[in-house]
């Protein structure tokens, strides 16, 4: 199993370091340009996330991303060290009452462009799945 990770401050300029890191791993194994799309926009906005609402923006507060390559399965590990959240209870974006709102559609985005989501420790953490074609 290949891993490599990075730990950005929150800070959303950082976000350009979390890109580079996405493209390295598509040069390094060899994705395609659709996975790389979804990936791209998927794990920009789990660190969006987790640097905006997770740490608060709070920039002694860092955002972890790994990445594990297991066969033909990515996985995007995105952790931060905020409180959690309850994401059992999520507004959903494409309600009327919600179409206006300018946030509320990062974990939407994340779902439908990943193959799987999972948080787990609260919140603090996002996995997002790719499967990539073998």
């Amino acid at each position: 199993m290949n891993t490599i990770s990075i730990q950005i401050p929150s800070i959303i300029d950082n976000i350009r370091m979390i890109e580079s890191f996405i493209d390295n791993a598509k040069e390094r194994f060899h994705l395609d340009e659709d996975i790389y799309g979804n990936i791209m926009i998927a794990v920009t906005e789990a660190v969006n996330n987790a640097i905006k609402h997770g740490n608060a923006g709070n920039s002694l507060k860092n955002v972890y991303l790994s990445l594990m390559l297991n066969e033909n399965l990515l996985k995007f590990i995105v952790k931060d060290e905020g409180e959690g959240f309850n994401y059992h209870n999520l507004p959903d974006p494409t309600v009327p009452e919600n179409i206006e709102k300018p946030g509320g559609r990062g974990i939407f985005l994340m779902k439908h462009l990943s193959d799987e989501v999972e948080f787990k420790d609260g919140g603090k953490v996002v996995e997002l799945s790719f499967y990539m074609n073998a």
